[in-house]
């Protein structure tokens, strides 16, 4: 019997897990929020992952249980746990990429590079952290917040007023983060892979291009990162991998400082946008590796298929247009060109599919990627 991975949630990333898990056998089950979703393909069960039952019953006849996003809650997972699933990433792990403030306190302890950061009551406590860093400052919600979504650039302590008064009113509670507006140069991932039993393997770490808060393009490897940085940038994931006890893909987010340090931006345990590329430009895709880690089977190679590969996300596009009829002229203007599409209905500003390009020339590379993701613009 082949061996049954249950994804909870149906996005594009689910999706992206269906090509490699038919190549190597897998029966891959996914639990959908609704009808119609990216993983469609796959989808066996429709239905709300904060509700343990809805959850335990899809969990019933997988071999082991993983995730599109981290938003499935903590007593959600630890019902999971409780009924004997095998879930991986596991509930202690998950809960530093679920909450800001908990993963700037596990990286302080294990001694990770970060910016300066503090948890923040109220608009006094914000003020404070203001006046000590310059006068601005990023601030964050704890939980939820993605693609720019839940961040804030403030200069005065009443600038976050309204979050504020809602984690007031939230049964939870808690404190917003707010951390040093770090003077960069650029952004950089570095993805891991950790199997249960120890193993590790490190992709090369890559250049992103933020646009408005979202990845609008990903160069790999980072140009400019061979030697220190490269071995730098592994060393942080590799060990925050280890640290926390991530079991799958880890993407850490990072800033490249003006005097050449690397801190941690953000983490994210599942496939991340910052790997795309490694569907056409590495020996084995990030979305192969998470299925190969969480069954705890040898890990990949990570090592790049090409000197340069160049994704570049398709955001949005016209609400009345469909992609597909825009791929012919693609694939004629530019053959050598890989389109992926989500399955989802264009809408400005949204993730909607992205194009990579390989080669060996990087401005030949990035030319072809941007050329042939501009024919999906309005």
């Amino acid at each position: 019997m082949a061996l049954r991975v249950g994804v909870i949630g149906g996005g594009q990333l689910a999706r992206m897990m269906i090509a490699p898990a038919v190549e190597l056998g897998l029966d891959l089950r996914v639990l959908a929020e609704e009808e119609g979703m990216a993983a469609s393909l796959a989808a066996t069960a429709v239905g709300d992952y904060r509700d343990a039952a809805t959850v335990l019953a899809f969990a019933r006849d997988v071999d082991v249980v993983t995730f599109d996003h981290e938003h499935v809650p903590q007593d959600v997972l630890a019902a999971l746990v409780e009924a004997g699933v095998i879930v991986r990433p596991g509930p202690d792990p998950l809960r530093y990429a679920q909450d800001k403030l908990l993963m700037r306190a596990r990286l302080h302890e294990l001694g990770m590079p970060q910016p300066e950061w503090a948890a923040v009551s109220n608009a006094d406590e914000l003020q404070g952290f203001l006046d000590t860093h310059g006068g601005r400052a990023v601030v964050k919600t704890p939980r939820g917040g993605y693609d720019g979504k839940g961040v804030r650039v403030v200069s005065a302590g009443t600038e976050a007023d309204d979050w504020f008064t809602a984690l007031a009113e939230d049964a939870r509670g808690g404190a917003l983060l707010a951390e040093e507006l770090v003077d960069f140069s650029r952004e950089l991932a570095q993805q891991v892979a950790r199997r249960p039993s120890g193993q590790m393997r490190a992709y090369p770490v890559v250049e992103t291009v933020q646009r408005d808060g979202v990845c609008a393009e990903v160069i790999a490897p980072a140009p400019h990162g061979a030697g220190r940085l490269s071995q730098v940038a592994s060393r942080i994931g590799l060990g925050i991998a280890e640290g926390l006890d991530v079991t799958g893909m880890l993407a850490v987010e990072l800033f490249e400082t003006t005097d050449e340090r690397l801190l941690v931006n953000e983490l994210a345990m599942r496939p991340h946008n910052s790997g795309h590329w490694t569907q056409d430009g590495a020996v084995t895709s990030q979305f192969e590796q998470h299925l190969r880690a969480v069954l705890d089977l040898p890990l990949g190679d990570p090592e790049p298929s090409a000197a340069w590969s160049v994704m570049v996300n398709i955001l949005g596009g016209p609400e009345t247009d469909s992609l597909d009829q825009r791929f012919a002229a693609v694939m004629e203007a530019y053959p050598a060109a890989k389109v992926h599409t989500y399955g989802k209905a264009p809408r400005p500003g949204r993730k909607v599919g992205h194009v990579t390009a390989v080669g060996e020339e990087l401005d030949e590379v990035a030319y072809e990627a941007r050329a042939a993701a501009s024919f999906f613009e309005d």
